[in-house]
């Protein structure tokens, strides 16, 4: 599957380009479901393939769309690979291999918005410079959105407006982005006038 192309949008809402590869004293790529199509065109494009999978550690989780290519990824022969069931049970992985990371370590996040968002954020923690990430989106457009009223976290977010799984308030999806968060913003869609809620459209698949 090829990278999405997103219209575009407000100054917040994250852009996406191609990972490329990059000389580097480590390779760490964090991808889920679609995004392992992005990991073997970024090995293809490796001038030293074999160089780059010896110094390759990659940790992966099926997509919220059921796609799994782990068997794939794993045929590439990186040093390191690491499957995980979800996003939430791969975080302590990835914490635990930035602990012994170095600087040089090229980072490539492909996949959903949600995986990369908070990826990115693990790596930011740790002092790590944004020039060191590249980001490529492949594969299921669903969110993970924020309330901003009850602060809960909604993951893979399909419609909108969409009912808060915290609070139960009929919340606008808004472009807005928050990569403290790694979350978009969700809003109270009919505070002003309660029960007037439009119908739900799936805008994100």
């Amino acid at each position: 599957m090829s990278k999405t192309v997103f219209s575009p949008s407000i100054k917040s809402r994250p852009v996406y380009g191609e990972l490329e590869p990059r000389p580097g004293t480590a390779h760490l790529v964090i991808a889920d479901g679609e995004g392992a199509g992005a990991v073997a065109d970024l090995v293809a494009k490796a001038a030293d393939r074999a160089a780059m999978l010896a110094q390759m550690h990659i940790i992966y989780a099926p997509g919220p769309n059921g796609c799994d290519d782990s068997a794939a990824l794993q045929a590439l022969g990186a040093a390191q690979f690491y499957r995980a069931p979800t996003i939430a049970a791969m975080l302590p992985r990835l914490q635990r291999v930035l602990q012994d990371a170095h600087m040089g370590t090229q980072f490539y996040l492909t996949g959903t918005e949600g995986l990369m968002g908070q990826a990115e954020r693990e790596i930011m923690a740790t002092g790590f410079p944004v020039a060191a990430i590249q980001k490529e989106h492949r594969g299921s457009t669903v969110r993970r959105v924020q309330c901003v009223h009850c602060k809960g976290v909604t993951e893979n977010v399909r419609t909108d407006p969409f009912k808060c799984s915290h609070c139960g308030l009929n919340l606008f999806v808004r472009d807005h982005y928050s990569r403290r968060l790694a979350a978009f913003q969700g809003v109270n869609i009919d505070a002003e006038e309660p029960g007037r809620v439009p119908p739900a459209v799936e805008r994100f698949r």
